[in-house]
């Protein structure tokens, strides 16, 4: 294998089309000059496995895309862990790219990333610049969320986001790269150090908040995370859950968004602030509620947020304990 070595991880869901039109697009970037392309795609136990088979043979791409067959959905994490797995396999690479099978890498996208991780051996993990389905542009990435980001998140004043706009999760970025906390794990390029530093993805994350908890391991072991706007990735937000669906109605989150957003508190600060964080959150909750009653802009609401999230909430002992659980963070030497 001559070049640097990169293993795509695609994790489908019931996306085989969409699957096989990411892999599409990752074809045409294997001709990159010095960078040496494989794709590793695990079907999450959804049924995608014959169709993807079928793609493999048809296009002739057996050479660099292996599939696997998850015994079990296990989530996101469970997921790409079993790729990293297979990856190791056949020798460690010098990066992963974990990618959403409703994407579709444009032009030079990855090579974009490889390119910026060799010229920065400090930074750990790197970014895509994203656009929607109609072309419009998504360049977001995102500051890790904190007790004053729920607050601003909760009561959606004006006044409030101003003076708390520095703690805001979201971060539309401007054209140039730069530091964030975290990127979206839709196309997230990892240097294969801090996977042997920190480990893998914590399975205990079934979807939503694992490649936050992930940047912020990172960071705690000294990786910083870069947005690098030169990768454009078209990415069709939520096909699989439909939970992250852009410019549609908002929908009711389901269990797992906020069983991942406790552990993601907990994990990282410890119980006392997880459940300060729950206390706030609820009262900014019910009083940006209130304000949306008031406006008559209640169709600006998630359904039963409010009563969902103080359902899962660590106020309680028993969620407590789940959310404090050991994390199962597979290590580097249990991948190989």
């Amino acid at each position: 294998m001559n070049g640097i070595d990169v293993a795509v991880a695609i994790v489908s869901y019931r996306s085989a089309e969409l699957t096989i039109d990411c892999l599409r697009s990752i074809d045409a970037e294997r001709s990159t000059a010095g960078i040496c392309i494989r794709a590793i795609v695990v079907d999450n136990a959804s049924g995608d496995a014959p169709a993807i088979a079928e793609a493999i043979e048809t296009n002739a791409w057996s050479s660099w895309v292996t599939l696997v067959r998850a015994p079990r959905n296990g989530g996101f994490a469970y997921g790409n862990n079993l790729a990293f797995q297979r990856a190791l396999a056949h020798g460690r690479p010098d990066y992963f790219h974990l990618l959403n099978p409703d994407t579709v890498v444009r032009k030079g996208a990855i090579g974009a990333l490889v390119h910026f991780l060799e010229e920065h051996p400090a930074v750990g993990i790197v970014g895509s610049s994203f656009e929607n389905l109609d072309g419009s542009e998504w360049p977001t990435a995102f500051r890790f969320p904190s007790i004053l980001s729920e607050i601003e998140n909760g009561l959606q004043f004006g006044l409030a986001t101003r003076i708390l706009r520095r703690w805001v999760v979201p971060v539309v970025m401007s054209p140039v790269p730069q530091p964030i906390d975290w990127v979206a794990g839709a196309s997230m390029m990892i240097r294969s150090t801090v996977f042997h530093s920190i480990g893998g993805l914590d399975e205990k994350y079934f979807l939503y908040f694992e490649e936050t908890d992930f940047c912020f391991r990172a960071k705690k072991a000294g990786f910083s995370t870069w947005y690098v706007p030169k990768s454009r990735v078209m990415h069709i937000a939520g096909q699989s859950t439909k939970v992250t669906e852009r410019n549609v109605a908002l929908k009711r989150l389901p269990a797992y968004w906020f069983e991942s957003r406790r552990r993601y508190f907990t994990v990282s600060y410890g119980i006392a602030y997880a459940t300060a964080v729950d206390i706030v959150a609820l009262l900014a909750n019910a009083i940006g509620y209130l304000k949306r009653i008031a406006q008559r802009r209640t169709d600006r609401r998630v359904p039963r947020f409010v009563t969902d999230l103080a359902y899962h909430s660590a106020l309680w002992p028993t969620n407590r304990r789940l959310a404090a659980s050991e994390p199962h963070t597979p290590h580097f030497s249990d991948l190989q």
